[in-house]
C-alpha cells in the first residue's frame, strides 16, 4: 500500500490549532448576506455570534426550547462541559432569525433539533458545524483559522472591543477560571497591549 502523506497543517499530537474570532464587522455582514438564502444556516450563525454558547450546546437546542421566545426573553441552556445552566437574553436579531427558520423547518415538532441535518434528520454534528463555518469564512475571503468555536469567540471579541465589556464579566459568561484565559481565548490580549504604545506622551 502506498504510504499516506501527512497533512502539513495537521496539529502535532497533543496540540491544537487555535481558531480565531471574526474580527471585522463588515465580514460578519458579508457572511449574513451570503447566508440569506439559507434560513437554517443564517439562524445558526446569528445565534452563535450573539451568545456565549459552545457549538455542542447550540446544536442541542430543540424547536420547543425556543419557538415561543420573543426579543428580551431569558433563555437557559445546560452546558455540556460543566452540566450547569447558563442563561442569556435573546435580542431581536436572534428571535427574528429563529422565527424565519422555523417557518421553513422540515420538522416543527417541539422535540426536533432546531439545527437539523437535511440528510439524516438528526441534529447537525460539531464537526459538520465546524466545516460549515470554515466554508462561510472562505466564501467571503476571510483568511485565518476558523471553526465552530469561532462564533462563540466572535461574540466575546466584539463585546470586548466594540462594547468595552469588562473582562471579569466575559470570564463569567465563558465559564473561565482566570482573566488571562479569557484574554487569550478571545485573541485580544496582544492587540490591546499593542494599543498601549499608540499613546504619545
Amino acid at each position: 500500500m502506498p504510504r499516506q502523506k501527512k497533512n502539513p497543517n495537521h496539529p502535532k499530537k497533543g496540540s491544537t490549532i487555535k481558531v480565531e474570532p471574526i474580527r471585522r464587522l463588515q465580514d460578519i455582514k458579508r457572511i449574513k448576506k451570503c447566508l440569506s438564502a439559507s434560513p437554517r444556516d443564517l439562524c445558526l450563525f446569528t445565534l452563535g455570534i450573539n451568545t456565549a454558547y459552545r457549538a455542542s450546546e447550540l446544536l442541542s437546542i430543540r424547536v420547543g426550547d425556543v419557538a415561543h421566545l420573543e426579543a428580551g426573553d431569558r433563555f437557559e441552556l445546560k452546558q455540556k462541559k460543566t452540566k450547569k445552566y447558563r442563561a442569556t437574553t435573546f435580542n431581536k436579531t436572534v428571535t427574528d432569525a429563529i422565527q424565519t427558520w422555523l417557518g421553513e423547518h422540515p420538522d416543527p415538532r417541539p422535540s426536533a433539533p432546531l439545527f437539523i441535518s437535511r440528510k439524516s434528520g438528526s441534529a447537525l454534528t460539531v464537526s459538520t458545524f465546524g466545516t460549515m463555518v470554515k466554508g462561510w469564512c472562505e466564501d467571503v475571503g476571510i483568511k485565518g483559522n476558523f471553526g465552530s468555536h469561532s462564533l462563540r469567540k466572535t461574540w466575546g471579541y466584539h463585546q470586548r472591543v466594540q462594547n468595552d465589556a469588562a473582562v471579569p464579566l466575559l470570564m463569567e459568561a465563558f465559564g473561565h477560571m482566570t482573566q488571562q484565559q479569557t484574554l487569550e481565548y478571545l485573541c485580544v490580549q496582544s492587540e490591546e497591549i499593542q494599543e498601549l504604545y499608540t499613546l504619545e506622551l
